[in-house]
C-alpha cells in the first residue's frame, strides 16, 4: 500500500492552501502534480549543464546529451521497449498522433481505406484522422459504446474489415474511465492486415503496460500525465514501421546529408526529432518515471482501485447525482465523471472551487461522447498516487454547498 502522508510531503504543491485551506486535487487526469525530485532535475540542467545535444563536444554538452538519451531509455524500459530508438520525443500525446497520421498515414491510406477508431475517442485521436480522411477519401468508422461505457465488440469484429488500415483506439477514457480491450482489439486489426494505434496518454501513467502485452503498433503518451513536465511526450512504434515511415518535420538533428536540392534522413528516432528539442523536461521526465518506479506500478494501480471503488460507493449514496461508465473500479482507471441534478458542472466547479477541491469540468475534449450521452458535460473527479479517501469525502460533502447555493434540481 501507499504511505500517502509521507508521499504527499514530495509534492510541494500540497504544502500551500487555496482561499485559506488545504488543496485538494482531483484533476490528474488533465495534468500530475510534480514531486521535488522532477523539480530539481529541471532545475539542475539549467543551473549546472545547459547546453545543446548531439553534437557538442565540450563537457556539458556531452553531460546533456547523456541526461536526454539516458531518459530516453528509462522511459522506454518503462512500457517494456527494448529498443530506445523506438520511442521518439514528441511535445504530448496529440503532437504523437498527429505524427502517425502525416507520415505513415499519408503513405499508406488510400481512397476508400477504412480507419476503425472508437465513439469515446478524445478530440486528439478524433481530429488527425478526420484531417487525413479530409485529404485522403478514407472512411470513418466508430465503434460504439454501451450504456455501461464498455465497447461493443461484437460491432468491433463487423466494422474491422479486409479495407480497414488502422484501428485507433483510447486505451482509456478520460471520461468513463473504461479500460478498453486493446489487445482484442489489435488481434483483431492484425488479422485483417491492418495495425493499431493505442492512445496510451491516461493509461501509461497509472497502469504498468508494455507494449508486447499490449500487442500494438504504435502507443501515444505524455509526460505530464506522470509526475513529469509539461511539454515532452513520446510516440513509440515498431522499427519496421518507423525505418519505412518519412520524416515528420525538416531541419536540424533529423538529416544525414543535405545538398541544395537533395537530403537524406538521420537514424532512428532522431529521423523524426528536427530542431533542439525540449531537453530540460525530457530529462526531467527520467525522473517522473524514477519516482514511479520506485512506488511501484501495481501499488499504484492497486491504490487507485481502492479510491475509485471508494469514490463510487460514496458518490452512488446521493440520489441527486448521476454516474458515468462503468461501475467495476477494475474495469475503469483512476477517473469518475459525474453531474448533480440539473446543476451546471461549470457551477459545480465553482463551488467546489471556494472549498480548495480541484476538478474538471466540461466536454472534456470528447463532443461526440456528450452528444451520445445527451449530456452538455460532466463533472469528473481524477484520482493519483497523492490522494486519499479524506480527498474523496471532501468532494462527497462540500456537494451539499452546491445544493445549498442552486438547490437539489439546479433552480
Amino acid at each position: 500500500m501507499i504511505e500517502t502522508t509521507t508521499l504527499r510531503a514530495d509534492f510541494p504543491i500540497f504544502s500551500r492552501l487555496v482561499h485559506g485551506k488545504p488543496l485538494v486535487y482531483l484533476d490528474s487526469a488533465a495534468t500530475s502534480q510534480k514531486p521535488k525530485a522532477v523539480i530539481q532535475a529541471l532545475d539542475d540542467y539549467y543551473r549546472g549543464y545547459n547546453a545543446n545535444i548531439h553534437r557538442g563536444i565540450y563537457t556539458i554538452a556531452e553531460e546533456a546529451t547523456q541526461a536526454y538519451e539516458g531518459s530516453r531509455q528509462k522511459i522506454a524500459q518503462f512500457i517494456g521497449a527494448d529498443d530506445s530508438a523506438t520511442l521518439v520525443f514528441t511535445r504530448n500525446t496529440t503532437e504523437a498522433i498527429n505524427l502517425v497520421a502525416y507520415t505513415w498515414g499519408q503513405q499508406n491510406i488510400k481512397a476508400g481505406d477504412e480507419i476503425v477508431l472508437t465513439e469515446m475517442e478524445h478530440h486528439s485521436n478524433l481530429i488527425p484522422w478526420i484531417l487525413l480522411a479530409e485529404r485522403t477519401g478514407a472512411v470513418l468508422k466508430h465503434i460504439p459504446f454501451d450504456a455501461e461505457g464498455q465497447l461493443d465488440m461484437d460491432a468491433a469484429r463487423s466494422m474491422i474489415t479486409d479495407r480497414t488500415r488502422l484501428v485507433s483506439v483510447v486505451h482509456m477514457s478520460n471520461v468513463l474511465g473504461t479500460i478498453n480491450p486493446v489487445k482484442e482489439l489489435a488481434a483483431l486489426a492484425h488479422a485483417r492486415g491492418a495495425l493499431i494505434l493505442i492512445d496510451g496518454a491516461q493509461s501509461v501513467p497509472h497502469m504498468g503496460l508494455t507494449v508486447d502485452e499490449l500487442d500494438c503498433d504504435f502507443l501515444a503518451f505524455s509526460a505530464h500525465k506522470m509526475l513529469g513536465p509539461t511539454g515532452v511526450g513520446a510516440l513509440w512504434a515498431r522499427r519496421e514501421i518507423l525505418e519505412a515511415m518519412p520524416p515528420f518535420l525538416g531541419g536540424g538533428e533529423m538529416i544525414a546529408q543535405v545538398s541544395l536540392t537533395h537530403a537524406t534522413y538521420n537514424d532512428l528516432p532522431w529521423k523524426f526529432e528536427a530542431g533542439t528539442p525540449n531537453i530540460a523536461d525530457a530529462i526531467a521526465w527520467g525522473s517522473a518515471i524514477d519516482y514511479l518506479n520506485n512506488v511501484g506500478m501495481p501499488t499504484i494501480r492497486q491504490h487507485e482501485i481502492e479510491l475509485t471503488e471508494y469514490a463510487i460507493e460514496r458518490l452512488s449514496e446521493e440520489t441527486d447525482v448521476t454516474l458515468y461508465g462503468p461501475h467495476d473500479s477494475r474495469k475503469k482507471g483512476g477517473v469518475v465523471a459525474f453531474n448533480l441534478g440539473d446543476v451546471h458542472s461549470h457551477d459545480v466547479a465553482e463551488v467546489l472551487d471556494a472549498e480548495a477541491i480541484c476538478i474538471r469540468v466540461g466536454h472534456h475534449c470528447c463532443q461526440p461522447l456528450m452528444r451520445k450521452l445527451d449530456i452538455a458535460g460532466t463533472a469528473r473527479a481524477s484520482f493519483y498516487i497523492y490522494n486519499t479517501r479524506d480527498d474523496v469525502d471532501q468532494l462527497v460533502s462540500s456537494l451539499q454547498k452546491v445544493r445549498d447555493i442552486f438547490g437539489s434540481n439546479g433552480g
